[in-house]
């Protein structure tokens, strides 16, 4: 790391320590988001790290900003990904929007003032996006919407949305892409979802009653939504991977700490070989996880982007940050499943990881197809 992203993560240590942490159970408790944190994480340049700064971002890259995102999930989940959704509907606008959607949506969002959300899943479309049932149909000026979005991140309190919608026929070729604003006329949310980690971020449904949406708010031409969605995925993988490296991060330290300090048999557990092997197996598949992230981010900001490499970045670090959260609530034993030590939250919020921006076995899917490909030429 150069000085400035040693500076980063210093800087970020140290807000969540004082901002983030001291609420952290109890907002989880309370299923409530700070958007005053959202705002001063914003007014530090964390919001917008990838947003050129003609519209007000960082001017940094998806390397710098994985490294945010991992210092962050270290004392809250549900921050680091409004974060890291909020990002892909930048890095959708900033890809596919016009210049003039650009200059609109992006200030905001990269300033920390406003909150973006993603909305491409349906009840009967989850994993097989492309079947998506929400229609755009066009009228004099725009086009109503109508449908629904489910297990929108952020609804209700993001004032912008990248919505997918069909405006043609059946499959992936027949998908736009629009942005929408809270507000609209048609536009409503369902109830908050009950879920099991991720308390502290609010879920829900987002409804199109006959919504109108003007037609400057549509990116790219009719029929690119589906590519501009899985473009933004691909970005969006290797930032949840890197949250998934900040929570197992923060779980080993906090089984590390335990154990050392834990005496049974006159003598700290720590000590006990098969507690010794099951962390230091927690370390090293952190550790390979890790690099995995800092790779596939690497290559993204030289303009080299590897959809195999963010699959497997995103199904390793999940997958590992599963097993090291429930490890950690292991080795802490019965206090380990109460809510005394944060490792029961950390166990709860890993869960989901391996479910959003594409399920792993999706992840493996998509690694596969482009095995095939390099295999076949």
């Amino acid at each position: 790391m150069n000085q400035m992203q040693t500076e980063i993560i210093s800087q970020l240590q140290k807000f969540r320590l004082d901002k983030i942490e001291p609420f952290a159970e109890s907002d989880d408790e309370e299923k409530k988001f700070r958007m005053e944190i959202f705002n001063e994480l914003g007014n530090l340049g964390f919001t917008g790290m990838m947003v050129p700064e003609e519209y007000d971002g960082a001017g940094m890259g998806l390397y710098d900003s994985c490294l945010a995102l991992e210092e962050i999930a270290k004392s809250s989940v549900a921050h680091a990904i409004t974060i890291s959704v909020s990002n892909m509907v930048q890095s959708i606008i900033l890809a596919g929007g016009s210049e003039e959607q650009k200059k609109e949506f992006l200030p905001p969002l990269a300033k920390g003032q406003e909150i973006g959300a993603f909305c491409l899943s349906e009840s009967s479309s989850g994993s097989d996006a492309a079947s998506l049932l929400t229609t755009a149909k066009k009228v004099e000026g725009g086009y109503r919407l109508n449908g629904s979005k489910m297990w929108i991140s952020s609804a209700g309190i993001a004032k912008t949305y990248v919505v997918m919608a069909r405006t043609g026929g059946e499959g992936a070729s027949g998908i736009s892409a629009f942005i929408l604003r809270d507000g609209m006329e048609g536009f409503s949310y369902g109830k908050k979802e009950n879920k099991m980690g991720w308390r502290a971020s609010p879920t829900r449904e987002v409804i199109f009653d006959n919504c109108f949406v003007p037609e400057k708010n549509r990116i790219l031409e009719e029929g690119k939504g589906f590519k501009v969605a899985m473009a933004g995925l691909d970005k969006g993988r290797i930032s949840v991977a890197s949250i998934a490296v900040g929570l197992a991060q923060r779980s080993l330290d906090e089984a590390v700490r335990y154990s050392l300090d834990r005496k049974q048999f006159k003598q700290a557990i720590f000590d006990f070989q098969g507690l010794q092997f099951m962390m230091a197996d927690m370390a090293t598949e952190i550790e390979a996880s890790r690099l995995l992230v800092h790779h596939a981010a690497g290559l993204f900001d030289t303009g080299n982007s590897n959809q195999k490499l963010s699959s497997m970045a995103k199904l390793k670090a999940t997958d590992t940050c599963m097993k090291v959260t429930t490890d950690a609530v292991q080795v802490l034993g019965g206090v380990g499943y109460t809510s005394e030590y944060p490792v029961e939250r950390f166990m709860r919020d890993a869960k989901v990881l391996q479910i959003v921006e594409g399920t792993n076995q999706i992840q493996r899917v998509v690694i596969a197809r482009n095995l095939k490909k390099e295999y076949r030429g």
